[in-house]
């Protein structure tokens, strides 16, 4: 079988962690936590990372640490592209926010900037949650422009995209905040986890606190003392003291050594992504329509657009190949969006839900695979 995915957790890995827990370490969030969000952060571009228990959870971050600091209300309006993945669109729905969903493009599958404009001049959304589908690049200079024009707060969904760059950038360095996965089968694995990253000094201490419940514990030195001498609280109720309305969204140190050489991987791991994604480029020229190449693109897996997909996919399972949906597809045709909102069709989403599927990238695949792959596609187009 040709996998979508592979385990970036090799054997090497777990049997450094079997010497590691012989000698009886702390398994909970403590140091290495620490250790981990530092050499993310060095390795990513930005000043500040917490690491939690999933890119999900990243993204649920996120959204509530603007409303703790202040920087939006419960009732604001986020805008999410419809093709995106479930748990971008359900924190949203969860907090009480409102989600706009925006179309995609074609080229990128990132929001489409025609429509995207046209609901931050009709809607006054007060914040963009970002989505770089699959490792592409979107075209960050003019997203990044039509967020200062019209105030929207830019979110970066990066969890299927470590290691792509636009312009001398990462993506995940453009947004106030962004999310990124540790899952199996994405660029590394730490099993469950997540990071969210950010310059913004009070947003990391109020993130850190969500992420615990709420309290002060690992809060600088600074924010405590302000925290404890607003709400005049003493150091021994200092302990179960909240001061915002957080969560359990820890991870542990036992995934935190995992992701300490995980990230040791990654610069490679980018590389071998990149360099198939190229020879699917190649080889899939005349597809239409066609993938742009734009930047350095740390590609998740590569995806294909054709009115032909049902029987692609079916010949491409009968060999053994592994294919899926375009992540999932038309978000406004999910039964949760339908049952709160009503279906919502939008006119580039609509064609990827309905022709759009995606075939492996991994550090594994071998170029005879990619071959076979492409071959199978063009075959029976």
């Amino acid at each position: 079988m040709i996998k979508l995915v592979n385990d970036t957790i090799n054997n090497s890995d777990i049997d450094k962690l079997i010497e590691w827990l012989g000698t009886y370490p702390r398994l909970t969030k403590g140091e290495l936590t620490t250790q981990l969000e530092e050499k993310w952060s060095k390795w990513l571009g930005t000043k500040n990372t917490v690491f939690c228990n999933s890119g999900s959870s990243a993204n649920l971050l996120m959204l509530w640490a603007l409303v703790e600091a202040g920087r939006i209300k419960k009732d604001s309006k986020i805008v999410v592209p419809s093709v995106a993945w479930a748990t971008d669109l359900s924190p949203i729905i969860q907090l009480g926010m409102t989600p706009i969903l925006c179309d995609s493009n074609l080229e990128d599958l990132s929001v489409d900037l025609n429509h995207l404009e046209k609901i931050f001049k009709e809607t006054k959304p007060e914040v963009l949650l970002l989505v770089s589908v699959l490792g592409l690049v979107p075209k960050m200079g003019m997203i990044k422009a039509l967020c200062d024009k019209y105030n929207v707060i830019l979110l970066e969904d990066t969890c299927e995209s470590m290691g792509s760059e636009w312009g001398t950038k990462k993506l995940g360095t453009f947004g106030l905040m962004s999310s990124f996965s540790t899952y199996f089968g994405h660029h590394i694995s730490t099993i469950e986890g997540g990071f969210v990253s950010t310059n913004d000094k009070e947003l990391y201490e109020v993130l850190k606190s969500i992420r615990s419940h709420g309290w002060d514990r690992d809060a600088s030195p600074e924010y405590s003392k302000e925290l404890r001498n607003k709400w005049k609280t003493s150091d021994f109720d200092a302990l179960y003291t909240f001061y915002h309305s957080g969560f359990n969204l820890r991870s542990t140190d036992l995934q935190a050594f995992i992701g300490l050489g995980q990230i040791d991987k990654l610069d490679d791991i980018c590389k071998k992504r990149n360099k198939n994604f190229k020879i699917y480029q190649k080889e899939l020229v005349d597809i239409s329509p066609s993938i742009i190449e734009r930047g350095f693109i740390s590609n998740f897996a590569y995806p294909i657009i054709h009115e032909c997909r049902d029987i692609i996919v079916t010949k491409l399972q009968k060999e053994d190949i592994e294919v899926r949906p375009m992540i999932c597809g038309s978000m406004g045709t999910q039964p949760f969006y339908v049952k709160n909102y009503g279906r919502k069709s939008l006119p580039n989403s609509s064609i990827i839900d309905k022709h759009g599927f995606y075939v492996p990238n991994h550090p594994e695949l071998k170029k005879e695979d990619i071959l076979k792959i492409t071959s199978i596609i063009k075959d029976n187009i």
